[in-house]
């Protein structure tokens, strides 16, 4: 499985569109958009589960207008630990 970082996404941009997006090039296990925690918007970018099709979905789809914006994809870096 490969987890996908997808940057510069138009506000309006919903989970189900994201993993129809991706859907396109292989099977998608979970789309994500990341939220604010205090006004419950989109932050603008999410992260892409697959199981198959990362590589085809990163080379089509990294760059490509979406809404308007041109949209980031490659694949994401491991969460860091929070340290206190």
């Amino acid at each position: 499985m490969t987890n996908l970082y997808v940057g510069n996404l138009p506000w309006s941009t919903t989970e189900a569109q994201l993993r129809d997006l991706f859907a396109e090039y292989g099977e998608v296990s979970s789309a994500k958009i990341i939220e604010d925690r205090e006004t419950g918007r989109s932050r603008g970018f999410g992260f892409v589960e697959m199981e198959s099709g990362a590589e085809e979905a990163i080379e089509n789809l990294n760059g490509k207008d979406i809404g308007g914006r041109n949209i980031k994809v490659n694949v994401a870096k491991p969460k860091k630990e929070a340290r206190f």
